[in-house]
């Protein structure tokens, strides 16, 4: 039996001695090299030959989400072991004092530190629903929109493909239940044919979220029974675990519901986005093709760099 924990990190170790990672002291947390990020430069362009005839309007948001937004979204029932909040000092000078000492003595200096009004972005899509809300109800072909952000998540590990910061390109489509429903089955298999391009082995399969707690295991399995969520699978540290590259996913009128999203004839709108993880992609890609992209598959290179 596969020990999968040994394999990822030998493959995180891997990387960092080619200098593709470069560690900070924190599981999850990188610096990246230039190779890496030309790598992920390259398919980031390559999801944008794909989608970006589509029509879709172009959202880009620093990896800092309002917190209101981030309390109304309801993201703390579902994944509250995953967010990431942002605090600041504030205290008097007495309590500076306090801190001072404290960091000198090595205890811990956070008790006056008080929450901001921002928290770390979970995901791209985040602050793209409160945005389409304000501006009242949809068109009549919905809308289309494509953001890109890094994203926090408070999962640390030794797997180099589940960092704390990453990058997420999502494409999101709003609008009618067949408008949504359209969308998400063209990227599935558009998903399957631009992944395939690059010479990876990949599977597609039913998947569900990291729901929290005993209610969390339910919706886990309400959403694999409604085939709510597929993932694009690819061996990157393991065979028998491989790691889900690209994500399909269908809300319903979660959102439309929550932000108050109309249709052009009322209704509630549904919302489905696809999600391209860029770290995991480049990973997968220096997994299968080693880490010399000049030595890459001359087909492979001739779709990432033309």
């Amino acid at each position: 039996m596969v020990d999968i924990t040994a394999a990822q990190a030998a493959y995180r170790d891997e990387l960092v001695e080619a200098g593709l990672l470069i560690p900070t002291g924190v599981d999850g947390l990188y610096g990246r090299s230039g190779v890496f990020e030309d790598v992920v430069e390259r398919f980031d362009a390559l999801v944008t030959r794909w989608g970006g005839q589509d029509g879709a309007e172009v959202m880009r948001f620093p990896p800092a989400l309002n917190r209101q937004y981030f309390e109304e979204s309801e993201y703390l029932k579902s994944f509250p072991h995953l967010a990431g909040t942002i605090h600041s000092f504030g205290g008097d000078e007495k309590a500076h004092r306090s801190l001072l000492r404290r960091l000198e003595e090595g205890q811990d200096w956070t008790e006056d530190q008080v929450a901001t009004d921002v928290v770390m972005t979970p995901a791209a899509c985040y602050p793209v629903y409160p945005t389409i809300a304000r501006r009242g109800p949809l068109p009549g072909e919905g809308k289309l929109i494509d953001v890109f952000s890094y994203c926090f998540r408070h999962e640390p590990s030794i797997d180099p493909a589940r960092m704390q910061l990453f990058r997420m390109r999502e494409y999101i489509r709003i609008g009618t239940p067949d408008q949504v429903v359209e969308f998400r089955e063209l990227w599935l298999e558009r998903g399957r044919e631009m992944m395939g391009s690059l010479e990876v082995p990949l599977d597609v399969d039913v998947a569900n979220d990291p729901f929290f707690g005993r209610a969390g295991a339910m919706l886990s399995n309400s959403q694999r029974e409604q085939k709510l969520k597929f993932e694009l699978l690819i061996p990157i540290t393991s065979r028998e675990k491989p790691t889900a590259c690209l994500s399909f996913n269908y809300h319903q009128d979660h959102f439309g519901h929550l932000w108050d999203i109309h249709t052009a004839d009322d209704g509630v709108a549904h919302t489905a986005c696809v999600g391209f993880g860029m770290e995991r992609v480049a990973l997968a890609l220096f997994r299968h093709h080693g880490f010399d992209t000049a030595q890459w598959p001359a087909s492979v290179r001739k779709v990432l760099w033309g």
